[in-house]
């Protein structure tokens, strides 16, 4: 390779709309709003890596700017002098910035000042400020007016992978987009044209892997088919692609997860180290195995969700996957996958990879060999259908006993009968009291204390009592006013209250 070599991502970069592959959606109202002349003043594009949000917004400022028509155009040449400065970021009124080193709101102000003036050779000034989320909580609160009505010529294109760390603030002021994953269908097309330009020998079952392990991002694609074409030459198979990215062939997966589910621990043990001699990454097969996990999920004739036809496994290996499911269940399935999730972490942060993966398979056929919680329950069933169910013995009976009026208040603080005690210690005068037995005057008149006091003390002893409410007051103090009454008593008391003139006790707390 000669110093002038440029990588695909970058080579072969969307330059129109057209070309923006994956992102329908997002193309078709775009398009629309520029054939209509309904331009936003500011746009927010939001999705994972290499899914097009920079590009979008380089198409965008070249489709404002072309010189090619009198106004916008949706398809601008590409050629004229605003499409090449544009493309090769050099253009005077389209000003690319990195908000990951321009985080300050002075940089802000910086923009702000400069948007004032007209553009110098297009129709509009096109600010594009990539992973617009790193801006500080002040650059964000300087950018908030000029972004709500900025000056006619100035148009914002925002971008960013973490759309939930821009203020709502921000995204009320922009026109949103998500870009969406790209489909593994669209990336192998793509791709096999590209292989086609470079006149590159790319099998389809190397094409699938690098589609897959590219996760929709049309860039991170590339960047693997670009490591491929420089790791064989040219001659791009499943092999080689499997030994780049250290993952197992499929097969391999499918009869691996086959041993661990028949419970043989000592071939599957064998089979690992096989594996891991041959130098796959144990993380990725960890993925691989969840991956296959997923689809026999989703195959299995307890959920019927489809035959997987839409799966990265070919006729045989779904055919192989629906013999295991046939003596599976659901509910295994479901518990390995919950170990390996939570293996995945551990598998990242072990000291010996290889260790923690053998555990992670003796613990995996253990759990498969559980009984269900269905199993257990019908068995538990069954047991106690066959043996007799032992005499219940009656609960004790409380025997709290209660005879004086301290007691009376004491048990109904000591269970927590806030409202009941503070009411019976302000306006109940205690007549005469014994066990089972309460004669008393009620100076607030409340007509459901009866009900409730009633209750509370069969609940607290155990037995019904009889309440006999007095209709004239005997002038005996309530629990309140005995307490106050001790308090005047205390000598030391009387001395504090000798201090103020017109002094009374008020309250009493315990």
């Amino acid at each position: 390779m000669d110093n002038n070599y440029t990588v695909l991502a970058r080579k072969y970069r969307s330059q129109d709309f057209d070309s923006l592959i994956g992102q329908d959606v997002l193309v078709k109202t775009l398009t629309t709003a520029i054939n209509t002349g309904r331009i936003a003043h500011a746009y927010i594009f939001t999705g994972i890596r290499g899914t097009g949000k920079t590009s979008t917004a380089r198409i965008l400022a070249k489709a404002l700017n072309c010189l090619s028509t009198d106004g916008p155009t949706a398809t601008p040449c590409g050629v004229c002098e605003n499409c090449r400065a544009i493309a090769a970021g050099q253009h005077i009124d389209v000003m690319e910035i990195d908000a990951a080193s321009h985080t300050g709101v002075d940089n802000i102000r910086d923009i702000l000042d400069a948007a004032q003036y007209r553009p110098t050779n297009g129709r509009y000034k096109v600010y594009i400020i990539d992973e617009v989320h790193m801006l500080s909580t002040a650059a964000f609160n300087a950018l908030l007016k000029t972004l709500e009505e900025p000056p006619a010529h100035v148009i914002f294109i925002l971008a960013t992978t973490e759309i939930r760390k821009v203020p709502v603030t921000i995204l009320s002021r922009c026109q949103r987009f998500d870009l969406v994953r790209v489909p593994v269908a669209t990336l192998k097309k793509h791709f096999e044209w590209i292989a086609n330009q470079e006149k590159i020998d790319l099998s389809d079952a190397a094409n699938e892997l690098l589609a897959r392990a590219a996760d929709g991002s049309v860039r991170d694609g590339l960047s693997l088919l670009d490591q491929a074409i420089a790791q064989t030459g040219g001659h791009v198979d499943e092999q080689a692609v499997m030994d780049m990215l250290k993952r197992a062939d499929r097969n391999m997966v499918v009869d691996f997860m086959d041993t661990i589910l028949s419970g043989d621990t000592a071939k599957a043990l064998e089979m690992a180290d096989t594996i891991y001699t041959n130098g796959a990454d144990l993380v990725m097969l960890l993925t691989d195995m969840m991956e296959w996990t997923h689809w026999a999920t989703r195959m299995h004739p307890a959920i019927n969700a489809g035959d997987g036809a839409n799966s990265p496994y070919t006729a045989d290996q779904r055919e192989k996957t629906r013999n295991i499911n046939a003596r599976v269940s659901l509910n295994t399935l479901s518990r390995i996958w919950q170990v390996m999730v939570a293996a995945v972490s551990e598998m990242q942060v072990a000291g010996n990879q290889k260790q923690c993966f053998d555990m992670l398979i003796v613990r995996m056929m253990h759990i498969a060999e559980m009984p269900s919680v269905q199993e257990i329950l019908k068995n538990n069933t069954a047991t106690q259908s066959t043996t007799p169910a032992p005499k219940a013995e009656p609960a004790p009976v409380k025997k709290n006993i209660i005879t004086t009026a301290e007691e009376l208040g004491r048990a109904m603080q000591n269970d927590r009968e806030i409202l009941l005690y503070t009411y019976f210690s302000e306006n109940v005068e205690v007549c005469e009291i014994a066990d089972g037995k309460l004669n008393y005057f009620d100076r607030g008149n409340d007509k459901d204390f009866s009900h409730k006091l009633s209750a509370w003390l069969e609940k607290h002893t155990g037995k019904p009592w009889i309440l006999v409410h007095s209709t004239e007051s005997k002038h005996i103090p309530t629990a309140v006013e005995h307490q106050q009454q001790e308090l005047a008593a205390d000598p030391m008391m009387a001395n504090a209250m000798n201090l103020f003139e017109g002094a009374e006790i008020i309250d009493v707390s315990k």
